[in-house]
């Protein structure tokens, strides 16, 4: 199995994912995306320095794992390429900010180190958010409640197009690399002096691919707007599902609970 084809089972394991069943799959999916964005906007208002207050906040989503039936390692193994990214942003704070705020024995940790770490978190956390949004629920809902939400029309069709058919595409990536990797036997990738043309080739049959694809939805009544899935109504478990989780988030947020459960463990 070559890596297109990985690729195209792990977009198919997604789907597999959101169709599940369990109390948080049931939720409805416009009250999955709010607590979703006001998880990542209290996780991004902490102080580059509050590190103590900022690491509660992995409460969440491990709680939604849990809830959820899915595995954490299936999270970070899905986000192994964009892990490394977010945890790079940060990685030079040390050399910038050396001033010492914290002691631990004998150890002095500056400033940047700190920050670098609380930055590093506040990726983490944001992206298993993320994650577990779309583990659990299936795209075209999470589109119908970006509808419902009165996101424009032209944005929610663009989501839904770029994620249905970004298997499309790799299909046509996969049958290209298998036929020049049968041209080239025994050679690791794609040479240099071929990529010109890869590319050129893989843009033609995608804008063939894109037009038989627009030609089928015509056929099928398309005139610019989808007829999305219908969802449940929003019912009271939905608000008070919600209303718990921005609660929650708001009390991690002014309450310093780690610094509160040091104190009692200490006790």
């Amino acid at each position: 199995m070559n890596k297109m084809q990985k690729a195209l089972r792990e977009l198919a394991e997604m789907d597999e994912l959101a169709a599940r069943t369990s109390p948080v799959h049931a939720l409805h999916p416009a009250a999955k995306l709010l607590a979703t964005i006001a998880y990542i906007l209290v996780t991004l208002s902490f102080d580059k320095y509050d590190l103590s207050g900022l690491v509660p906040m992995v409460l969440w989503p491990i709680l939604l794992f849990q809830i959820s039936g899915i595995e954490v390692r299936s999270c970070f193994y899905k986000l192994r390429i964009v892990l490394p990214l977010v945890m790079a942003v940060g990685l030079f704070n040390p050399f910038f900010d050396r001033a010492v705020v914290l002691r631990v024995g004998s150890l002095a940790v500056s400033g940047g180190v700190v920050s670098m770490v609380t930055l590093m978190l506040k990726g983490l956390f944001s992206l298993m958010a993320s994650f577990l949004l779309m583990a659990t629920t299936p795209i075209d809902s999470l589109c119908a409640a970006l509808r419902k939400l009165r996101v424009p029309k032209m944005l929610v069709t663009l989501l839904l197009l770029t994620y249905r058919y970004v298997g499309v595409m790799t299909e046509e990536l996969a049958v290209m690399t298998e036929a020049y990797h049968l041209r080239a036997p025994g050679q690791k990738g794609i040479h240099i002096s071929a990529w010109g043309s890869f590319l050129g080739q893989l843009l033609l049959r995608s804008m063939d691919r894109a037009q038989e694809l627009y030609s089928s939805m015509l056929l099928r009544g398309y005139h610019q707007h989808f007829h999305y899935v219908d969802v449940k109504p929003f019912r009271s478990r939905d608000a008070l599902y919600l209303g718990c989780c921005v609660m929650a988030f708001l009390l991690l947020r002014y309450v310093p609970v780690a610094q509160l459960l040091g104190g009692a463990f200490v006790r």
